[in-house]
C-alpha cells in the first residue's frame, strides 16, 4: 500500500465523480476534488473532501495538481453531451481533450503514479462493432464526444510511455443511478423520472427498441477502486454485456413510481446508435469486476433516491 494516500477527483461533485469520492474517502483516502460546477452540484460534494471550484482547462487547476502531489489522478470531469458534441466539435474538444492534456502534465510534473479516466464504451465501437463489443473489437466512434475520448486514451499511452504513469481506462457502457441529470448517453433514466414525479409526458424518441447497457453507478464505483489496485495498463468495457431497450426502461419506471402516463413517441433523433452493449469478461479476468446489481433493483433504487431529493424543500 503507498503512503501516499492523496487522490484527486476531477468531476468529483458530478453524477458519478461524487460517488467515486464517497468511496475513495471511505476506504482511507485523502481526496481532493477539482469541479467547475457547470454541471456538478455543490451538495454532492463528500464532506469530508477537499472542494477547489476550478475548471480543468486552466491554469489554477495544473498548479493545485502540482503542489499538492498525489498519489493518483481519477478523472471524470468532461462535456458528456453527444448531441452537444456533434453540434459543436470545437467546444468538445477543448473542454475533452485540451482539458484532460492540462490535467496530464501536471500529474506527469507532480509525479503521479497513475490514472484512472473515466472513457466511454457506448459511443466507442459505433454501429458496425459485435454486439456486446469486446476492447479488441476496432473502436471507430461516430461522433465528436467518443473521438476525444479516444483520443485521451491515446495520450495516456503516451504519458505511460513518456513518464511511466499507469493509466486505466474504464470504458463506461450507459450509467445510471441516484444524482443522475438529464445529460449525457444514459440521461433517459433521470429524464424519464423527473418527468414522472412532475407528472409530465415523457416522450421517447422514434420507436423505444433502440438498446442501450445500463450499468449501474454502484458498480461502477467498484471498478474504479479495483483500477486504482490494478499494477499495469489496462482498458477494460464496464457494463453488463445485456441490452434493454428504451421502452422497457420506461414500463419499469411507469411501474416503480405508479405513474397512469403511458409511453409517447416522438420522431427518431437523427444518427442514434441503434443498438450498444459492452462485454465485460476482460475485466472480470483482470480486475475482478463484475455488475452485481440488477436493473429492476437498481431502477427502483434510482426512482427513490429522485423522490426524497424531491420531497426535500429547497
Amino acid at each position: 500500500m503507498t503512503e501516499n494516500r492523496r487522490i484527486v477527483v476531477t468531476g468529483g461533485a458530478g453524477f458519478i465523480g461524487s460517488h467515486v469520492a464517497d468511496a475513495l474517502l471511505a476506504t482511507g483516502y485523502e481526496v481532493a476534488i477539482i469541479d467547475n460546477l457547470s454541471t456538478g452540484r455543490q451538495e454532492h460534494v463528500p464532506a469530508g473532501a477537499q472542494f477547489h471550484l476550478l475548471d480543468i482547462k486552466d491554469k489554477e487547476a495544473f498548479n493545485f495538481i502540482c503542489q499538492w502531489q498525489p498519489w493518483a489522478l481519477v478523472h471524470h470531469a468532461a462535456q458528456m453531451s453527444v448531441r452537444l458534441s456533434v453540434d459543436d466539435p470545437l467546444f468538445d474538444a477543448r473542454e475533452n481533450i485540451l482539458g484532460s492534456l492540462n490535467l496530464f502534465e501536471a500529474a506527469a510534473k507532480a509525479k503521479v503514479s497513475r490514472i484512472v479516466f473515466a472513457s466511454t464504451g457506448g459511443a466507442m465501437y459505433g454501429d458496425q462493432a459485435p454486439v456486446p463489443a469486446r476492447e479488441d473489437d476496432r473502436a471507430q466512434p461516430e461522433c465528436p464526444y467518443g473521438i476525444a475520448k479516444l483520443a485521451v486514451e491515446h495520450y495516456l499511452h503516451f504519458y505511460h510511455r513518456e513518464y511511466g504513469i499507469i493509466p486505466v481506462c474504464l470504458r463506461y457502457a450507459n450509467v445510471y443511478g441516484p444524482r443522475q441529470n438529464g445529460l449525457g448517453e444514459a440521461g433517459v433514466v433521470a429524464i424519464f423520472i423527473e418527468k414522472f414525479l412532475a407528472g409530465e409526458q415523457p416522450i421517447i424518441n422514434g420507436d423505444g427498441l433502440q438498446t442501450r447497457d445500463f450499468v449501474y453507478v454502484g458498480d461502477v464505483v467498484a471498478a474504479n477502486l479495483l483500477a486504482l489496485d490494478y499494477p499495469q495498463v489496462g482498458t477494460f468495457n464496464i457494463g453488463t454485456g445485456q441490452e434493454t431497450d428504451i421502452l422497457t426502461i420506461y414500463r419499469h419506471l411507469q411501474e416503480i413510481i405508479g405513474s397512469p402516463l403511458n409511453p409517447m413517441h416522438g420522431p427518431p433523433k437523427a444518427g442514434e446508435q441503434r443498438r450498444s452493449a459492452l462485454a465485460s469478461s476482460l475485466a472480470r479476468q483482470r480486475l475482478g469486476w463484475q455488475p452485481e446489481t440488477p436493473l429492476a433493483e437498481g431502477l427502483a433504487r434510482t426512482a427513490r433516491a429522485f423522490q426524497e431529493r424531491a420531497a426535500v424543500p429547497v
